[in-house]
């Protein structure tokens, strides 16, 4: 069956992680690149006992709801996967990815959920975005046809599954100018002035990563990520930058020699401008630093923590309980509407943050403690802070621990609100809280054009 090619399949469906289906003699066949409706001939690339994966290789027949993608990078780079199917049907299969979660994990009998907010802007909407620099670019199939190839410098984004390759960026649509001109400046100047790319299997060259933010306020903040400043030359690049580039609030560097590109334990240094960036929602401001953690769609998260907000049914009275809050986005935007929220965090960095942006705002009824979930969701933790009457938690993609889980259980609060990213890990979360709660709306966002990724808001209520 491997490398058996089958043709004229219908593709019926897509899945979780957004490829598509098809079926063969009853076996499932996840493929990439192809839409609903397409009539495909496929290459069969791997056998399991229960699927197949394989390949389109002809589009015999293409689906009314294909469309021809946008970028030149289309295929090579990792992102932007479902640029050939249409925005609309986008948004009708993260509507299903939410409907067989809550079904299939959660265990809810035809769950009712709410049509998705799609996003109003659908290209240009990240705030950040991370390149990185290869001493040798990821040659594309039409490059390798050349008779001699052009073994360039890279910068642009690794290879799905390539920590050591790069396929070098011409044109990025995620994020708005002037971030491409910025990178491709910064490229340009690093080949002329002989600033060495990293091989960082070898672990040689200076040059190895550009983080560039912004804000919808037009803050602008750029981080330059060396793995060595070789003769002094890093001190050029920033300049040259900080003079073609008046746009630049923020302008840092960081010195990282590590195995890998976190810049979260390194030391980062302002060359010019403030060593931060503000974003603002609802007339709140939010100072992002080189490390915090903001939502990357801004526009988008204004929608997603209204809903949140809606759906813990504040009056003014109510004790709120933040878990999971980060640099305390949510526990701010929801403060003015409570009595008080107490935010719950494992990072001390991104609790310091939340105070920082409670101070900034004037707000006084918030409360930030660093630890560990599981630990602080306690009863004489409960006793200093109160219990709480709403829980809002947004944890990471894995979702919640099952420690943290049997703790909300025990705190029974009388609504969770719970924001996810991951509709699969947030419904077997939801499926083991069942035995005390019931859900009562569900609302998915859509944060990330031409991704299969989603976002999803449930409220859940106490049973009664």
């Amino acid at each position: 069956m491997k490398g058996e090619i089958l043709e004229n399949l219908s593709v019926i469906d897509m899945a979780d992680e957004g490829k598509a289906v098809c079926k063969h003699d009853g076996l499932v066949i996840f493929v990439e690149k192809a839409v609903p409706g397409d009539i495909v001939d496929v290459k069969i690339h791997k056998k399991n006992k229960s699927f197949l994966e394989g390949q389109v290789v002809r589009l015999v027949s293409p689906s009314p709801s294909r469309t021809e993608p946008f970028c030149e990078h289309f295929g090579t780079c990792g992102g932007c996967k479902w640029q050939y199917l249409s925005y609309d049907m986008q948004l009708q299969f993260k509507q299903k990815q939410v409907f067989d979660a809550m079904s299939r994990i959660g265990k809810i009998e035809n769950p009712v959920i709410e049509p998705i907010i799609g996003s109003e802007l659908e290209r240009f909407y990240r705030n950040k975005l991370d390149y990185s620099f290869a001493d040798r670019k990821w040659l594309t199939t039409s490059e390798m046809q050349v008779e001699v190839p052009n073994f360039e410098p890279g910068l642009g984004f690794h290879i799905p599954g390539k920590f050591d390759k790069v396929l070098d960026i011409n044109q990025c649509y995620l994020q708005p100018d002037p971030s491409n001109a910025i990178r491709l400046a910064v490229r340009k100047y690093c080949v002329e002035n002989y600033l060495t790319f990293l091989n960082i299997r070898k672990r040689e060259g200076m040059m190895r990563g550009l983080i560039i933010r912004n804000t919808i306020k037009g803050d602008l903040m750029v981080i330059v990520m060396v793995y060595q400043d070789e003769e002094g030359k890093l001190n050029g690049l920033l300049h040259h930058l900080k003079d073609n580039f008046p746009q630049i609030t923020s302008l840092l560097y960081v010195i990282n020699n590590k195995g890998n590109d976190t810049i979260h334990d390194q030391d980062i240094h302002c060359f010019h401008g403030l060593p931060y960036i503000t974003e603002e929602m609802e007339g709140l401001d939010f100072r992002i630093g080189p490390k915090s953690f903001f939502q990357t769609n801004s526009l988008q998260a204004l929608t997603l923590y209204k809903v949140a907000r809606e759906y813990a049914g504040l009056t003014g009275d109510e004790l709120v309980y933040d878990l999971y809050t980060g640099t305390g986005t949510i526990a701010n935007f929801v403060a003015r509407q409570a009595k008080s929220v107490v935010g719950i965090e494992y990072v001390k960095e991104a609790i310091d943050d939340a105070k920082l942006n409670s101070s900034l705002n004037n707000i006084g009824n918030t409360v930030f403690y660093a630890g560990d979930m599981k630990d602080l969701l306690v009863d004489s933790f409960m006793e200093e802070n109160g219990r709480p009457d709403v829980i809002i938690t947004d944890p990471p993609r894995a979702g919640m621990h099952a420690d943290v889980v049997a703790q909300l259980l025990k705190v029974e609060a009388p609504r969770i609100v719970y924001v996810s990213c991951n509709p699969a890990t947030q419904a077997r979360d939801v499926e083991m809280m069942s035995a005390k709660y019931d859900v009562v709306k569900l609302q998915p966002v859509d944060m990330f054009p031409h991704t299969a990724h989603v976002e999803n808001v449930a409220l859940l209520e106490l049973k009664k």
